[in-house]
């Protein structure tokens, strides 16, 4: 018995991640707000002139269009909504929240209040620019990790925190963070290495930062 096609059409979506695929296309894992994460493939992405190559982007608000039956669906339109400048110095809290999307939540869930975090969280950090260090960017990244865990499932007792509070920071931290790295396989993110790695060799280094 064959799957029932499903088309979609103007959907709200963000790319988290994405992948050559073959010569010409690309397979990427979009999270959309009313259908959770959806692994797409783009024919002909690639191309020197395929207008998806500019529209395509991770952190820029979507609107994407696709259909198929199987688990890998095809990209038929993709247009971008608006556009968020995102300086280097937050892109990896970026990935660092792409991969605790990919990792933690199951293909074709929607989590509505997820997405409304999520890009509220993009917002903030490219907002905060190239002063995103410490504790500005741990608050934004603390209260996304709250209602990630909150929407799987495993969130923490109490009420929702004051994620600005420097004297709750720390403590926050380790809470949140203990319990996403017992939900995530292998606990590893490559994501959170990196960030490490670069507070490290930062000078000097702030304090209650990633």
């Amino acid at each position: 018995m064959s799957r029932r096609t499903t088309r979609i059409t103007d959907a709200s979506a963000f790319v988290l991640h994405s992948t050559p695929w073959r010569e010409t296309s690309l397979i990427l894992k979009a999270f959309s707000r009313e259908h959770g994460i959806v692994t797409l493939v783009a024919k002909g992405a690639k191309r020197p002139y395929s207008g998806l190559r500019s529209v395509l982007m991770v952190f820029q608000p979507l609107s994407l269009s696709w259909s198929g039956a199987a688990e890998v669906k095809t990209l038929t339109q993709a247009e971008v909504v608006s556009i968020i400048p995102m300086p280097g110095s937050v892109l990896m809290s970026g990935w660092y929240m792409n991969e605790l999307l990919i990792k933690l939540l199951a293909l074709e869930d929607p989590h509505p209040v997820l997405f409304d975090a999520y890009a509220q969280a993009i917002s903030q950090l490219a907002e905060l620019g190239h002063l995103a260090r410490g504790r500005a960017t741990a608050a934004v990244l603390r209260q996304f990790e709250w209602v990630l865990l909150r929407e799987i499932g495993y969130g923490l007792s109490g009420p929702t925190p004051d994620f600005t509070d420097a004297s709750q920071a720390a403590a926050l931290k380790v809470l949140l963070q203990e319990q996403i790295l017992a939900q995530v396989p292998g606990s590893a993110l490559a994501s959170r290495q990196v960030l490490l790695s670069l507070r490290r060799l930062s000078s000097p280094p702030e304090p209650h930062d990633l």
